[in-house]
């Protein structure tokens, strides 16, 4: 199964809202891996500021609030049930 990879921090509202919201959307589409970006250095550089990132096979779906249409785009490509 595919997955999507979320950046995101503790603590940060943006992030528990953008996860809680993303994740009955996906639910046995596509694998969903929460990476805290203050747990590596390069993270931490690339998204500091710019918390909750949805990345998609290398590329950034959306930041600070959740696309549903860039991520029904994505499953509508990659998974094989329709939305």
């Amino acid at each position: 199964m595919k997955s999507l990879q979320v950046y995101s921090r503790r603590g940060c509202h943006l992030c528990e809202r953008l996860i809680e919201a993303l994740l009955p959307l996906v639910r046995g589409r596509l694998a969903v891996e929460v990476r805290d970006i203050d747990s590596r250095d390069e993270w931490r550089a690339a998204f500091d500021i710019r918390v909750p990132v949805i990345e998609f096979d290398g590329e950034i779906v959306c930041e600070h609030v959740l696309d549903e249409d860039a991520l029904n785009r994505i499953l509508a490509g990659h998974c094989d049930r329709d939305i």
